[in-house]
């Protein structure tokens, strides 16, 4: 037990230092769980409440409704109280949300519009998680630490969806899609106990109660440096590279389940639903390594960041296309594996190069970077959803993937930069 409910320190070796890596892995995995349960239901919920391709694509898309709006409180409120804090809080009330998704479905006969609600609010507690956790790991973690620490918890959205998508699979197959949601909130809310009894302490988190609510808004008295940061091109270039690589996983996310389900209606969904996610792991954890490894032996940082987005987004790309050119169902088992295990490098580029630009703001800045994403997503799952009801064909989807991520890559690439910008000029480091 931790007393003095400090936040981990990577660079002070021990079991706490294991314990918050390990806990903040574990709550990854479990907010993945939660989110990936809708997905895994949908066919399941269309059949029952009679929704098509478009309702079911607003089901989908809603959540990224919600996300998109507390991204920036988020990391203003982890970049105050404490990324760890916020954490707690926010996986306490998206757990019971979860725990309680069927019986909001069946309130009445609006089903559609319940749903939609309970995403929605699902959106806007889970948008507080990721700019949170980067400003917690930017103010715990070295520069020389930082993609191996953040890919090695990043890696637990990979582990939640493997974990919803295998054990969800079963639960579809035995029981019905209500299980997958009460097995998913109740994990959630274990972790919260488990956290609050072992990590944290109610004298930690009292303080953080009363500062939330004026906190929600981001005060003009904010330290953080607004017009220094988007006059930088850098900026603006991870912005738009985090959006890219936001709006690529979530469209993939959303619709994958659906696209295995009735393009290979006999095919066993723990394939399609495990394979992806449980190659993606180990994928997670190297190209963390591969580049705190390359920063290490003397690789500028710059460089590293754009070799890792170069195959989160480029390489990935090109998998997520031959997805749509392929009957077999190895072969897009295959491809939708390697597209899903390339992106991961993404947490080794861009998502740690925003702490590289401004450690002292970087959940504020993750938070702009992912709203803009979550923005992306909610039109990139409609516009999925409507191009495969429209034209009959999963093709269109994917090639929007590739377009999408083609661009924050060459956008990255040209403007892309690893030199802090939040400093005033006469502390900038040269």
């Amino acid at each position: 037990m931790n007393p003095a409910g400090r936040p981990w320190d990577s660079q002070e070796a021990g079991p706490e230092c294991q314990a918050w890596t390990g806990t903040l892995l574990l709550g990854t995995c479990l907010l993945y769980c939660a989110r990936a349960s809708m997905p895994i239901c949908t066919v399941s919920m269309s059949q029952d409440f009679g929704w098509n391709k478009k309702e079911a694509g607003i089901v989908l898309s809603s959540f990224f409704w919600g996300y998109c709006l507390t991204q920036v409180v988020g990391g203003h409120l982890g970049d105050r109280i404490g990324g760890e804090k916020v954490i707690l809080l926010s996986a306490s009330a998206w757990g019971s949300i979860t725990a309680v998704t069927p019986l909001l479905a069946h309130l009445g006969s609006a089903h559609l519009a319940f749903m939609t609600f309970s995403r929605i609010l699902m959106g806007l507690l889970q948008g507080l998680y990721f700019p949170a956790l980067t400003s917690l790991l930017s103010q715990k973690v070295r520069e020389s630490e930082r993609a191996f620490t953040y890919s090695t918890v990043g890696a637990g959205s990979q582990f939640g969806t493997l974990l919803t998508g295998a054990v969800g699979s079963l639960l579809l197959e035995w029981y019905s899609w209500q299980s997958v949601f009460y097995f998913s909130g109740s994990l959630t809310l274990l972790w919260v106990w488990y956290v609050y009894r072992y990590l944290l302490s109610e004298k930690d988190l009292v303080p953080a109660l009363g500062v939330l609510a004026p906190g929600l808004l981001v005060s003009r008295h904010s330290r953080v440096p607004w017009r220094r940061l988007f006059r930088k091109p850098a900026v603006w270039a991870a912005v738009f590279s985090q959006l890219s690589a936001a709006c690529s996983f979530f469209v993939l996310l959303s619709w994958l389940p659906t696209f295995f389900k009735e393009t290979f209606p006999d095919a066993k969904g723990w394939i399609f639903n495990v394979v992806p996610w449980l190659v993606a792991i180990p994928a997670s954890v190297f190209s963390g390594f591969l580049s705190d490894h390359l920063i290490n032996q003397g690789y500028r940082a710059i460089t590293v960041r754009k070799l890792m987005q170069g195959v989160g987004l480029g390489l990935s790309s090109i998998f997520a296309l031959r997805l749509g050119h392929t009957s077999s169902f190895c072969e897009s088992v295959v491809f939708a594996s390697a597209s899903i295990c390339l992106q991961t490098f993404n947490h080794s580029g861009i998502s740690v190069n925003i702490q590289d630009l401004a450690p002292s703001c970087a959940g504020f800045l993750f938070g702009v970077a992912n709203t803009a994403g979550a923005l992306a997503g909610v039109v990139g799952v409609c516009l999925g959803g409507y191009l495969i009801e429209t034209t009959g064909s999963w093709t269109c989807l994917f090639n929007l993937v590739a377009i999408i991520s083609n661009l924050g890559l060459c956008t990255f690439l040209v403007f892309g930069q690893a030199q802090r910008v939040d400093l005033s000029p006469s502390r900038e480091e040269l």
